[in-house]
């Protein structure tokens, strides 16, 4: 009886030193080892984060990431996925960042995650058909069709106006459902509706609202991650003084908008 409990209990002693050699190293450990960071980005939303015409991910937000996980001297490991899938990954620890214009404007959201310093500061769009004459305003949307990713600051702006939400994968999906008079109007950010526009002079679209408030994106991570968000928010501050920020601004945008 002695010897087989001993082996047992042996077994149960490799079992938790195997298991603790295997254990997933956290965000701040990862930074502090020069490891590897996987973020998640959407891939889809120019000019934040997008593919260029060679197929590159880039975008603002994509090389703000890298200028910061070069400051930290570790590596990055973008995961792309639709934007009502992102932060759920990121709880689900699929991600150990998200990097995708998202900021903490929900109780639901400032209850589950924390962010680091806002890179960028930027307002709310409404957008619709150039022929729309109904909507001067927000409360004008309400019983109008709003194509929105569900999860989105936007989509909970479109459904306090008491909008019927059409629900889409990303902002390009909303565009074209409302060219295709599926929906008539779509809320997002102010600078990723207007260099559509600007590259899209023909689109048949137009801004009729856009807010006076802005609202800083940074990095997301989950709850109890401080410190690593602490070094983190320590390069957003470096890359802003030593003018990275700004240039990357003028790069995709023509101005800095990594100050309010």
């Amino acid at each position: 009886m002695f010897k087989k409990l001993s082996i047992v209990t042996l077994s149960l002693v490799a079992l938790a030193t195997s298991s603790h050699a295997f254990a997933k190293e956290t965000l701040l450990e990862r930074i502090n080892n020069k490891g590897t960071i996987t973020v998640g980005t959407e891939g889809t939303y120019a000019p934040f984060t997008y593919h260029d015409a060679s197929g590159k991910l880039t975008g603002y937000d994509v090389e703000v990431t890298r200028a910061v996980a070069e400051k930290l001297g570790v590596k990055i490991d973008f995961k792309e996925t639709q934007w009502d899938a992102m932060l759920a990954g990121l709880k689900g620890e699929r991600f150990d960042l998200v990097a995708n214009q998202v900021a903490l404007t929900t109780p639901e959201r400032q209850a589950t995650f924390d962010k680091s310093e806002p890179y960028s500061w930027s307002g709310a769009m409404l957008l619709a058909r150039a022929d729309e004459t109904r909507i001067t305003k927000p409360e004008d949307v309400k019983g109008l069709k709003a194509g929105q990713t569900l999860s989105s600051n936007y989509g909970e702006t479109a459904r306090k106006y008491q909008a019927e939400i059409v629900p889409v994968d990303g902002m390009a999906q909303a565009l074209l459902l409302i060219q295709q008079k599926r929906t008539d109007v779509t809320f997002n950010d102010s600078l990723a509706l207007l260099d559509y526009l600007k590259k899209n002079p023909n689109s048949g679209l137009k801004p009729v609202w856009e807010s006076d408030e802005k609202v800083g994106a940074g990095f997301i991570a989950n709850k109890g991650n401080n410190e690593a968000l602490a070094k983190i928010s320590a390069a957003v501050v470096e890359l802003q003084k030593d003018g990275t920020l700004k240039k990357l601004g003028e790069q995709f945008f023509g101005k800095d908008i990594s100050v309010k």
